[in-house]
């Protein structure tokens, strides 16, 4: 990156986006009330189109997903599309929701039984509407075009993946020079605190799905049946001890159980017994490893009760790696926007995962969380993102806003 225009001269998307704080707060709302997982989410397709509408934008939605592209054109210095490949930077929010039944009493609670946007990916919609709004007002001032990513599918669906193939990092013409998501945060940091770091942020995420089959019969004879509970519930625990024997301490890994399904009635040993976890490491080789010991320690399990074993191991989403480059200068921009202290480099990475990865493996490019806890809580004891009691405060959508529109404009002035 080579700087070729002064932060000076370049807009202040402040208070532009102050000025949206009633609107992104609606849009917010109303996307929160009508939560949609998955791939397709019409109704919040709907209400994204809606809100772009009347922006000179060029904008796409998905064949497979239903997501939204938006390709704003810069007119700085008199630039034109026509004039060859321009300098071109993306910006991700993601837009799907969770099957979790909210425990928060708001205006806006969810409308619908048993999904949630427990993760706030409904202010990651309305903030980076909102930057298409701001960027589009001062469109003149910009050097270079900016591709707006609304996603489906975050949450386990890989929508990433979906718009990649359809061609999100080519919409503009050029590929992008880099490109930046926001993810709010229910707890860990203050409000309005900005959070990032170069190289891994974010772990690599697979799947572990265990069907165990053994030999139906009564509870009260159990010694005629082969009870695939009992084979199921010693691999559970081998697998946590497995771990700690087959993977070097000081490599980080998570294998969590959070599905665990057998049986009808407490008199009856059932013919199956089926199990899932979720697997985060960030190295390739202790990923292999740990795929290995799984696969292992489950098929032993089984040998040893007389049962039979399906292990299936998923890989899913890989490593998020921030840029060196792009992480400090996206810390940087966050710290000259809201004031010293205020952007904080992790000195780790979580073992949370994010499709995202996706592209900033293909460009260069950086996460960064924002701080949305709301008042009377503490960073430290406050539900997290997933909870059903999660919450998130209106007030950092004007923050996330600007922030979004000042990467962009800051990051195609150095291209």
């Amino acid at each position: 990156m080579t700087s070729t225009t002064p932060t000076s001269t370049l807009p202040d998307f402040t208070d532009d986006a102050q000025a949206l704080a009633g609107d992104l707060a609606d849009l917010r709302h109303r996307l929160h009330a009508e939560p949609e997982i998955g791939l397709a989410l019409p109704r919040t397709q709907e209400k994204v189109l809606a809100a772009l509408e009347g922006l000179p934008l060029e904008v796409t939605t998905g064949t497979t997903t239903t997501s939204v592209t938006a390709v704003l054109r810069g007119g700085a210095g008199g630039a034109d599309a026509a004039d060859g490949p321009r300098p071109t930077v993306l910006l991700r929010g993601d837009m799907d929701a969770l099957p979790v039944a909210e425990e928060v009493d708001v205006p806006f609670r969810s409308t619908v039984t048993g999904v949630m946007h427990a993760c706030g990916h409904d202010l990651h919609t309305a903030m980076l509407a909102g930057a298409a709004r701001v960027l589009a007002g001062r469109r003149e001032q910009l050097a270079g075009d900016v591709v707006f990513m609304f996603q489906p599918g975050e949450e386990g669906f890989d929508g990433a993946r979906y718009m990649l193939d359809e061609g999100v990092l080519d919409a503009a013409g050029t590929r992008p020079a880099a490109a930046y998501a926001l993810h709010v945060m229910s707890n860990l940091t203050p409000r309005g605190t900005v959070a990032s770091r170069p190289g891994p942020l974010m772990a690599a995420s697979d799947g572990v799905f265990v069907t165990v089959t053994g030999r139906g019969g009564h509870g009260s004879t159990p010694h005629m049946s082969r009870d695939p509970i009992a084979a199921a519930c010693e691999m559970v625990t081998s697998l946590q001890v497995a771990m700690t024997r087959s993977i070097d301490t000081f490599s980080p890994t998570v294998l969590t159980i959070g599905s665990f399904h057998a049986g009808t009635k407490r008199n009856i040993i059932p013919e199956t017994a089926t199990f899932e976890a979720t697997v985060r490491t960030f190295d390739r080789a202790v990923r292999q490893v740990l795929a290995e010991t799984v696969e292992r320690v489950c098929k032993g399990v089984a040998a040893a009760h007389g049962v039979d074993v399906e292990v299936r191991y998923d890989e899913e989403y890989p490593v998020t790696v921030n840029d060196q480059a792009e992480a400090a200068f996206a810390l940087g921009v966050a710290e000259d926007l809201f004031g010293a202290g205020a952007a904080l480099r992790m000195p780790n990475p979580i073992t949370g995962s994010e499709d995202f990865s996706r592209v900033i493996a293909a460009v260069p490019g950086a996460m960064l969380f924002l701080g949305a806890l709301v008042d009377g809580r503490d960073p430290l004891t406050a539900p997290s993102n997933h909870a059903p009691q999660a919450a998130f405060d209106d007030s950092v959508l004007a923050q996330g806003t600007a922030l979004y529109a000042t990467l962009a404009a800051r990051r195609l002035a150095q291209v």
